[in-house]
């Protein structure tokens, strides 16, 4: 009778752990997860961006690894500065600055003008003079002489300024610039016909253009009040001061016949006069035209006396932006 009482209760519980094994009809495997049609679009646009970021991550680590690579060697103190970097520190006497420093450049140290008030007196009387007698002279010159002439007549006056301007290169201290200056000097007045011609700048043979001045300025006297004088124009007191010592190198002024040193000393006026045509919209439109003047010409004198200290490149010089002692109608006082 045990026995058959035990066999029910067999039964009943080996049914009870088969139904607890097999999983019901409507239950979801649990290996499987449902999620809501829009999961599933967020989830795939998701995998979308990662990919895509995956995907630039090389470049960004290429460029990002370029800007180190150029960051580096622009603060390598070694490397020599480029002529833009050169130029800029002898303008504002710092270093050029970067990228991200540009909207902080230094605007310059301002204009030593105390005699400002004097100075525009003359500056006014100046330009009525070149109104009125010397820019209708460069105008006419301009329509009347053919270009070529005109580059005959500029390159004859620059090369008679070749032994001033070897000289104060001595004064200086650069021996290889005078010797190149020498070279344009005889090279220009024999192959070039006195000088007519430019033979020396096809050769590549550098042109400067120096004064005692600009000697005085390398020699320590750096800084040096503005002073504009009558019919000849901006100057500082160091420069007139400087006249000194460029008259006696005059070429020009070693001619003893009147007629022909005065006749050549209105032609390299009216040359010089037509030369700084291209600028007179300029100085006509602006706001205050002798702050424009005085502050350009101070800028580019700074700049000349820069180079010459750091003597560095063979750059060329333009013609000069001032009347030189060369055109200067003044007395012979040794005669």
């Amino acid at each position: 009778m045990t026995i058959f009482r035990t066999l029910p209760l067999l039964a009943v519980v080996t049914l009870l752990a088969a139904c607890a094994g097999k999983p019901a009809r409507n239950a979801v495997p649990a290996s499987t997860v449902v999620a809501p049609q829009a999961s599933t679009q967020v989830a795939a646009t998701a995998d979308d961006s990662v990919a895509a970021v995956a995907t630039e991550a090389p470049a960004v680590a290429d460029n990002a690894a370029a800007q180190d690579s150029t960051t580096a060697a622009t603060a390598d103190t070694g490397a020599a500065p480029t002529d833009a970097e050169d130029d800029f520190a002898a303008l504002y006497g710092g270093p050029a600055p970067s990228a991200g420093e540009a909207g902080n450049a230094p605007e310059g140290a301002p204009a030593y003008d105390p005699w400002e008030k004097y100075n525009r007196g003359v500056h006014r009387f100046n330009n009525a003079v070149d109104r009125t007698v010397a820019r209708p002279l460069a105008t006419a010159y301009v329509n009347v002489v053919p270009q070529f002439a005109r580059t005959g007549v500029s390159n004859f006056f620059s090369n008679l300024r070749s032994p001033l301007t070897m000289v104060n290169q001595l004064l200086q201290g650069h021996a290889d610039d005078a010797w190149d200056t020498l070279g344009r000097f005889l090279m220009n007045s024999t192959f070039g016909i006195g000088g007519l011609f430019d033979p020396a700048s096809k050769a590549m043979v550098p042109k400067r253009s120096e004064d005692f001045g600009q000697t005085l300025g390398a020699w320590g006297w750096r800084r040096s009040r503005y002073v504009e004088l009558p019919f000849f124009g901006p100057r500082t007191v160091r420069d007139v001061f400087g006249l000194a010592g460029d008259i006696p190198l005059s070429p020009m002024r070693q001619i003893e016949m009147d007629k022909v040193r005065v006749g050549l000393q209105g032609l390299q006026l009216v040359d010089m006069r037509a030369q700084l045509m291209a600028v007179d919209s300029l100085r006509d439109t602006a706001v205050d035209e002798y702050a424009l003047t005085r502050d350009a010409w101070l800028q580019r004198r700074s700049y000349q006396i820069e180079k010459d200290l750091r003597h560095g490149g063979k750059y060329n010089d333009d013609d000069q932006p001032t009347i030189p002692v060369d055109a200067m109608p003044m007395p012979n006082w040794g005669d």
